[in-house]
């Protein structure tokens, strides 16, 4: 009788569990629209802005190393041409500015919603996530356009396009990680936003995003692609988008185990420090 009542006891507890997940995801959800809407609004163009902000970079990416610098890039399928060094170049920066842009904002996610924090019922996990994934949905803009232009330029939608969510899963898990490690250590040291900036300045020129990943030393080239996880997601986005076939699958997966042990660090030291931040907000 018992067992029978603990059995009932542990399947009625699941339609529960799902209903609070469920919850939980159209709250996260309805929390990165309300991001995305607020940050433009009032402007004429709306969301388009971070399409137009992105091939800005891309114009000027593409003009200082193509026809001052006069850097030449031959890839695989290809038109030999300076465009051709701009769209390798936006390939690799899609990930970055996702990356960069979701961890500077959810470091201070917390401390910029007090009145949120001091809701005993709201589910202060959620907050880091909200720019994580509102830099991500708008950096799929900027992956449409470079689609796009390729499919214009080259004639070619690569297959390979499909396994694109083998990147994203580890990338978003990095940018997750770190969001939540910066976004709880922020409630106790207000300096820790600048501090991000400053490592995302020096990691963006340890990661091959605007040189090839070619012209590092060889004896340093393993050390880059192993120890830093957005070489392997950068270079991957290019092999995927651009080339039509992985050749940094070791590294990804490496990348990706990395990101899983950053994202449970950030997440458990998170959950740690959460209990006091209504007491120092």
């Amino acid at each position: 009788m018992k067992g029978a009542v603990r059995k009932a006891g542990r399947f009625s507890t699941w339609p529960l569990l799902e209903s609070q997940s469920w919850l939980k995801l159209e709250l996260l959800a309805s929390l990165v629209r309300r991001d995305l809407e607020a940050r433009y609004k009032g402007s004429l163009l709306g969301n388009l802005w971070p399409l137009l902000t992105q091939l800005s970079q891309l114009l000027i990416y593409t003009y200082v190393f193509s026809i001052v610098l006069k850097v030449k890039l031959s890839l695989q399928g290809m038109p030999e041409n300076n465009f051709t060094f701009g769209m390798w170049l936006f390939a690799g920066l899609l990930p970055w500015t996702a990356f960069s842009s979701g961890c500077l904002k959810a470091s201070t996610s917390v401390v910029e919603q007090p009145n949120l924090v001091k809701k005993v019922v709201f589910p202060l996990s959620l907050l880091p996530l909200v720019p994580v994934l509102a830099a991500f949905i708008e950096s799929s803009l900027g992956l449409m356009a470079l689609i796009a232009l390729i499919a214009a330029s080259s004639n070619t939608v690569h297959s390979t396009l499909l396994l694109l969510p083998l990147v994203w899963l580890p990338q978003l898990l990095l940018t997750a990680g770190l969001g939540y490690l910066g976004a709880g250590l922020t409630v106790f040291l207000r300096d820790i936003p600048q501090t991000v900036g400053v490592i995302l300045n020096i990691l963006f020129y340890l990661t091959p995003v605007c040189y090839p990943a070619q012209v590092i030393p060889e004896s340093w080239r393993e050390w880059v692609f192993w120890l830093n996880p957005m070489a392997a997601i950068a270079e991957t986005y290019r092999d995927l988008v651009l080339i039509g076939h992985v050749k940094h699958f070791a590294e990804l997966a490496t990348a990706s185990i990395i990101s899983l042990i950053i994202f449970y660090a950030g997440l458990t030291i998170y959950s740690k420090l959460r209990p006091a931040f209504a007491d120092v907000l």
